[in-house]
C-alpha cells in the first residue's frame, strides 16, 4: 500500500484520558497528529508544547506536529525539543519557507508544509521535493468534525502528480473530514498518510476505528 496509514488527531480525542485514548492506538498505526493552534491564524486555540512534551514521555509513536500558527520560526525549537518527530508550517504563514524547512532538519526533525483549502495548489509546486511532507487541508483548518470539501482530491492528485513526476518521497497527507466514507477518494487521488479525527476518537474503539478504515482502502 505504497507506506500507507492513519495519523489519529488528539484534536477529538478526550484529553480527560488523553493518554488512555493514545494507548488504546497501539498496533494499528505508527502516527499521531498534534494540531497546534494559536488562536490568530485560526480562531481555535488547542495543545502546545507542555502536552506534546508530557504524551513524549509516554509513547513511541511518531508525533506528526502541525502548527496553525503565525510566526512558526519563533517556535520550531520548542516543538523539536519537546518531541515532535515531523514539523508542518502552513504556507500562508511564512515568506520564508526554505529556511523554515533549513530550521526544521537542523533540529532533527522533517519538515513539512501544510496549505489552507482556499490557497491556490499551485503555490506548493515548487517546494514538492524540498520538505519531507505535504499536508493538503481538506477542510478549513481550526475545528474538527468538518466535512470533506468537494474538489480536495482534485488538489490531492495535483500534487501527487508534481511529486511523482520530480520522483521525490515526498510525503502526501490530507487532513480534513476523512471517514469511512472519503479516505478511499483521498488515497485514490495520492495521498498516504491519512489524519482522521472524529473518525477514530469519537468512537467507543479507536483501535477499531483505524482498522475499519484502513480496511476501506485495502479491501
Amino acid at each position: 500500500m505504497n507506506n500507507f496509514d492513519i495519523a489519529p488527531s488528539i484534536l477529538s480525542a478526550d484529553f480527560g484520558y488523553l493518554m488512555r485514548d493514545i494507548d488504546n492506538l497501539k498496533g494499528t498505526t505508527e502516527y499521531l497528529h498534534l494540531d497546534v493552534m494559536d488562536g490568530h491564524y485560526v480562531d481555535n486555540l488547542s495543545i502546545g508544547i507542555p502536552v506534546i512534551k508530557s504524551i513524549r514521555k509516554h509513547s513511541d509513536l511518531i508525533f506528526d506536529t502541525h502548527l496553525m500558527i503565525t510566526n512558526p520560526e519563533k517556535y520550531i525549537s520548542a516543538f523539536a525539543k519537546a518531541g515532535s518527530d515531523m514539523i508542518t508550517f502552513h504556507i500562508e504563514c511564512t515568506e520564508e519557507a526554505q529556511a523554515l524547512i533549513d530550521s526544521i532538519r537542523a533540529e532533527g526533525c522533517k519538515a513539512g508544509i501544510a496549505i489552507h483549502p482556499d490557497t491556490p495548489i499551485e503555490v506548493l509546486l515548487p517546494w514538492v521535493d524540498k520538505c519531507d511532507l505535504i499536508l493538503i487541508m481538506s477542510v478549513r483548518p481550526g475545528f474538527g468534525g468538518q466535512g470533506y470539501m468537494d474538489g480536495s482530491n482534485e488538489r490531492i492528485n495535483a500534487i501527487r502528480q508534481a511529486i511523482d513526476a520530480k520522483g521525490a518521497d515526498t510525503i502526501l497527507s490530507v487532513d480534513g473530514g476523512i471517514n469511512m466514507n472519503t479516505i478511499k477518494g483521498a488515497y485514490d487521488a495520492g495521498a498516504r498518510l491519512l489524519v482522521a479525527g472524529n473518525a477514530v476518537f469519537a468512537k467507543e474503539d479507536p483501535a477499531q476505528a483505524v482498522k475499519e478504515l484502513k480496511a476501506c482502502v485495502t479491501a
